[in-house]
């Protein structure tokens, strides 16, 4: 009853929905319940897919990496509904500072969870999919046209934003989106990569992206797509790579060889670890210990010892036909695609500050 009338109260709600969305398999109550609620939805790197990315009123994701209408959104709401997510500093940035002007209520199948990072104003306790049910069928239709109108604004006026003219990260996540139209299994390592794979590619349905969330498990993305293959054998699979992560389970590349699995495997190679680097870059004063890995490693060679293709790429136009064509192999391949070391993720919450304070390479500039 609390939590009723919470919902038909707010004036300025936002959902942010986490990987408990995914794992009670809850996308379609999620998807009635938003429409009913009328707002803007954002989730973390382990909700994605469980609401569409195509979706007019997604935002993209929260936190660190999150975008700024979702990062600037959930800093203004007045009522933030928290679907199976569990607070993690990635999302919050500065506790203290998180969501301030929000009632939060936090649906979770976890007791533990409720108040452990940020203290929140009401819960239910239950399967997400079973407590969304019930919340349908007693929430009557709410408007806030106004609300997501201002929201709609951030979403213009602060899109994502990359370089054009030169092979990147970002570029190569919406290629793949573009030729795959959306219907591949991503899977990540750890990384740069991975937050371009979050930001770029839009997930439309839960368990298309596959990532190690919060374990940060370097060299978890060659055996999970592997076995992706292998449980959904008619998808394009596509596990993106940097070369530090590459490195660290490269010789499965040999296994999905022996069995002729047909995987894609590209590694966004810039020859550093790119995230450490990153902090390094803007947070230490370019003091580069133990990130730089450029040494005489091959991976094309690699792979072809390993008995798979090996394709070098240097260009935009060289990755879209080695992308297409790889996909139409039927072998495992793999893809060395060479991008500047200094590329950063943006936008990007510095560490202790507040969501509200995301910058990109403009502020960084103007500065």
């Amino acid at each position: 009853d609390r939590v009723i009338s919470m919902l038909e109260e707010a004036e300025k709600p936002f959902v942010f929905v986490g990987g408990g969305a995914v794992l009670s398999g809850a996308s379609q109550e999620l998807k009635e319940f938003v429409d009913k609620l009328d707002a803007p939805v954002t989730d973390s790197l382990m909700g994605k897919g469980a609401f569409p990315g195509t979706d007019p009123r997604y935002t993209g994701m929260l936190g660190m990496h999150g975008t700024k209408a979702s990062n600037f959104g959930v800093s203004e709401c007045d009522l933030l509904v928290v679907m199976g997510a569990r607070f993690s500093d990635r999302v919050t940035g500065n506790t203290e500072k998180f969501a301030k002007n929000a009632k939060i209520i936090q649906l979770d199948i976890d007791p533990v969870e409720i108040n452990k990072n940020v203290l929140i104003t009401e819960e239910i306790i239950g399967d997400l999919k079973d407590v969304l049910k019930t919340l349908n069928k007693r929430l009557k239709q709410q408007n806030h046209a106004e609300w997501l109108e201002k929201i709609q604004g951030y979403k213009e006026k602060y899109p994502l934003k990359y370089h054009p003219n030169v092979l990147s990260g970002p570029f190569l996540v919406e290629e793949i989106y573009r030729q795959t139209n959306g219907e591949a299994l991503i899977v990540t390592e750890v990384g740069q990569h991975q937050m371009w794979a979050a930001q770029y590619y839009k997930y439309k349905e839960p368990r298309t992206l596959l990532s190690s969330g919060g374990l940060g498990t370097m060299g978890y993305g060659l055996g999970a797509s592997i076995g992706a293959k292998m449980g959904c054998p008619e998808k394009t699979v596509v596990n993106i790579a940097g070369d530090g992560c590459f490195r660290m389970n490269m010789n499965e590349i040999a296994t999905a060889a022996r069995y002729q699995i047909p995987i894609v495997q590209v590694v966004v190679n810039n020859h550093v670890l790119g995230m450490v680097r990153q902090w390094q870059n803007l947070f230490y004063n370019q003091h580069y210990s133990q990130t730089i890995l450029d040494d005489a490693v091959d991976f094309v060679k690699l792979a072809q010892a390993l008995g798979a293709e090996g394709i070098r790429v240097t260009t935009k136009e060289e990755f879209a036909d080695a992308f297409a064509k790889a996909v139409k192999m039927q072998r495992p391949v793999v893809l060395d695609c060479q991008i500047d070391q200094d590329d950063k993720v943006w936008p990007m919450v510095a560490p202790g500050a507040a969501i509200s304070e995301v910058f990109d390479e403009m502020d960084l500039n103007e500065e």
